[in-house]
């Protein structure tokens, strides 16, 4: 396991520089200049004063050293200098990164559980109401867009009924902390996590079901039913089980790009967290930022993919480790 590990971060590590090359000459290609940006917000719109702010972020150097120079950063764990807001951007995204941690992680917890609780529901009693009516639920979340549920929940939750908050991380000036903190962010956290994991809640539910349904057809399950074991252990037991691996492999790759994917539900919500930044960061034509958001998220990525691949061992442990 160990020097498959070994393998995979190698292997993490040569995507992770193809991404941040790529990123890099993509960003660089987007209309528009910070320097005159900066410029005009200063007031001053004169040749000289943004040469001389592209002087004093490097952005008047060849993009092959600007590259290098940025390469070399990373390598050191140094995400450059946000110039739009005057700060490391390392200490930006830390700043940030645990909002959207607990944000997309909550997401995720709540369309795994659901999505495969449904998707086992429906297979069970496939064919039935209960089925039907599961299917068309998933259905709706799946294809109504995000930022409209987003809406709908801040009216009738919000705005209507004044159950929760609308926007926000925290109740602003309240002061709260220990259980009341808890509970203050708690509030703010149930519509923006409820309305990112039911989209993916209604994708883990239809994978469930149909695998599910496939696996119920094999014989191995036959014989099982066959010795006269109880249809529940046979569910549990032998359908269930195998019925998970493409569930996992799904599941892994959408906790990656939650971390990144969460801009549209942050930006409604107001939620502080990276993709609110990220969103932010293009607007200002902040390049180092949008950068440093970038390297993170395809971390992230890579890194839940590899939780993936060890999750499978557990998950069937038939499944051997490999390059």
């Amino acid at each position: 396991m160990l020097s498959f590990i070994a393998q995979r971060v190698v292997k993490g590590v040569i995507v992770l520089l193809a991404i941040i090359v790529l990123n890099f000459f993509l960003i660089r290609l987007a209309p528009g200049d910070p320097a005159v940006v900066m410029a005009g917000e200063a007031g001053a719109s004169d040749q000289i004063f943004v040469a001389q702010l592209r002087e004093k972020f490097g952005l008047d150097r060849p993009l092959p050293e600007q590259l290098l120079i940025y390469v070399k950063g990373i390598a050191s764990l140094d995400l450059g200098f946000s110039f739009r807001q005057q700060a490391p951007v390392a200490k930006l995204i830390a700043e940030r990164l645990p909002a959207t941690l607990l944000l997309t992680l909550t997401a995720f917890a709540i369309s795994l559980g659901l999505g495969i609780l449904f998707g086992v529901l429906a297979a069970r009693f496939a064919g039935t109401f209960l089925d039907t009516a599961i299917t068309v639920l998933a259905l709706i979340f799946y294809a109504t867009p995000l930022f409209w549920i987003a809406l709908i929940a801040i009216l009738l939750f919000s705005v209507w009924a004044d159950w929760l908050p609308s926007f926000g991380y925290e109740t602003v000036g309240a002061g709260y902390t220990g259980l009341r903190h808890a509970l203050d962010v708690g509030a703010h956290l149930v519509m923006p996590a409820a309305t990112l994991g039911l989209f993916f809640m209604a994708t883990y539910t239809r994978m469930t079901r149909a695998s599910m349904l496939e696996v119920k057809r094999l014989d191995f399950v036959k014989t099982a039913r066959a010795k006269g074991l109880r249809d529940g252990i046979i569910l549990r037991r032998h359908v269930l089980r195998n019925a998970l691996l493409p569930v996992v492999t799904l599941a892994g790759v959408h906790a990656g790009t939650l971390v990144g994917g969460a801009v549209l539900t942050e930006t409604v919500f107001a939620w502080p967290g990276i993709g609110r930044l990220m969103y932010d960061a293009l607007i200002q034509r902040d390049y180092n930022l949008l950068l440093g958001v970038f390297v993170v998220s395809s971390a992230m990525v890579l890194i839940f993919n590899l939780v993936t691949d060890l999750v499978y061992r557990l998950v069937d442990p038939r499944i051997e480790y490999a390059s």
